[in-house]
């Protein structure tokens, strides 16, 4: 009973006390109180979206990929291997090795060869396909495998060294194609995709983001050598070089040319040839046999705080003149050792590479606007590009001067003239050669003391050629005449 009455008196001191409590509340608190209802609790998962924090879209790659992989040729090249791999050129021996990539061993014909493999992207429906000049340089034959598995010689059209850019054609109509997309409208951290043939895997796409524009990784070798790649982290590959970068469009807006890799393979850099220095080398291959680099005539450097400091710049911009070339077209319009360059016709530049890129748009004799500062203040220049050679006509490829059509020899002239290469004369017109005395049916076989089987060996040893220079042409007529002929290219 005892037991009983003290918890009827403990539930009423509690009873009591919660209803002191809850006047006391209602006293001190006169606004209302918020209700949170189950449902409706500001805590959000993971997936939460609202108008103040939009939710990121990733691109739909999917289509841009479709259109890329059929246009996307697998390249394999055949070289002579007594002159493969001694070039040093530092793109081809990380894509192929020094002794050549994925060489077989079938029988004693492949054996006298080295094997090369790469990349190219067509660019119209007429069969041109546009590559790396690692890719093809020194190749005695071009083949193209198409992503349908159609196989093609192709005949090499023109290549440059400076820009590591080829183009190659194929005998085809209405094929798949890429149309030149904008490449300097990219973004930094823009999706982009990879495409072609690593490690022999045909039709490879990988996707990544634009990491940095215009950047300079000294590894073309040419005597003019132009460097502003796109960097990428989409994965790249041995095999994937002369391969596509596209965007989320399917435009092509550059061309996979190297890796940063301290092993060989990919590790998180790759970079490309952009759409704006490739399309124009190879329309000028197509229209000219070879580019038409326009110069300002300008050593230059990029301006760090040292040189801001020690120049007394007032701001860390543009790309500083540390001189001008004599009869140069900067120096002919008005600029001078000193000045900072910071916009070509408009758009700015502020490193050496994009200011590379922005000349390399255009041609000898075009004008352009450059501004620069000069004393702190903005000056306006009118220059008239020049040419390798200091004028503003466009450069005739030396080939052409020959004014000449050449042909295979078959196996039994070779056997009968007991000679193991040569290059035919098939026709003749207004040139070189036949101010010179060749007759149509002459057999080239050295030219300046080097040994020719192709078309690309006589543009080799011509470019290789100076000027004004005798040519000396050796070879043979069919009917067993040894003879030789020399000439200038230029009076």
């Amino acid at each position: 009973m005892d037991s009983i009455k003290k918890i009827a008196k403990t539930l009423a001191i509690a009873f009591a006390g919660a209803i002191i409590a809850i006047f006391v509340y209602s006293k001190i608190n006169h606004e209302p109180r918020e209700v949170i209802v189950q449902g409706t609790s500001p805590v959000q998962l993971t997936n939460y979206s609202s108008s103040a924090s939009p939710q990121v879209q990733l691109p739909d790659l999917t289509q841009a990929a479709e259109k890329s992989v059929h246009a996307v040729v697998h390249i394999t090249t055949k070289v002579k291997a007594q002159g493969y791999g001694g070039n040093e050129n530092p793109l081809f021996d990380f894509f192929f090795g020094p002794k050549g990539f994925n060489q077989p061993r079938g029988n004693n014909q492949d054996q006298e060869y080295n094997m090369g493999s790469g990349s190219g992207v067509i660019i119209n429906p007429e069969g041109y396909i546009v590559t790396n000049n690692h890719v093809i340089e020194d190749a005695d034959k071009i083949e193209v495998v198409l992503n349908d598995n159609r196989k093609f010689t192709a005949k090499l059209i023109g290549r440059d060294p400076n820009t590591d850019i080829a183009l190659v054609k194929i005998d085809a109509k209405d094929l798949t194609y890429l149309v030149w997309g904008n490449s300097e409208s990219l973004k930094l951290g823009e999706w982009v995709l990879a495409v072609g043939n690593p490690f022999n895997l045909n039709s490879t796409v990988t996707a990544g983001i634009v990491s940095a524009k215009s950047r300079s990784i000294k590894i073309i070798s040419g005597q003019l050598p132009l460097e502003s790649f796109i960097q990428t982290d989409a994965a790249v590959n041995p095999g994937n070089s002369g391969g596509a970068l596209v965007n989320a469009n399917g435009d092509l807006v550059g061309i996979n040319a190297a890796i940063a890799s301290r092993t060989g393979s990919y590790s998180g850099y790759s970079f490309a040839v952009p759409a704006s220095i490739a399309r124009k080398v190879v329309d000028d291959l197509k229209q000219y046999g070879e580019v038409q680099r326009a110069l300002l005539g300008v050593e230059i450097k990029d301006i760090d705080d040292a040189l801001a400091k020690e120049e007394h710049l007032e701001k860390i911009e543009g790309v500083y003149v540390g001189k001008t070339t004599e009869e140069g077209a900067a120096r002919q319009a008005g600029i001078k050792q000193g000045d900072v360059i910071i916009s070509v016709n408009g758009n700015s530049v502020n490193t050496v590479s994009q200011l590379q890129e922005q000349i390399a748009k255009y041609r000898p004799g075009d004008r352009v606007a450059i501004t620069a500062k000069r004393d702190g203040s903005l000056k306006q220049f009118s220059v008239v590009l020049r040419n390798t050679k200091g004028t503003t006509s466009i450069v005739k490829e030396s080939f052409s001067v020959l004014g000449a059509e050449f042909g295979a020899i078959s196996e039994r002239d070779k056997e009968r003239l007991k000679i193991d290469e040569g290059i035919q004369v098939t026709n003749l017109t207004k040139g070189k050669l036949k101010d010179a005395g060749v007759k149509i049916g002459f057999i080239i076989t050295d030219i300046n003391k080097m040994s020719i089987s192709s078309v690309e060996d006589i543009k080799r040893v011509l470019s290789q050629s100076q000027n004004k220079k005798p040519i000396l042409v050796e070879g043979v007529y069919p009917g067993g005449e040894w003879t030789y002929y020399v000439f200038k290219l230029e009076e």
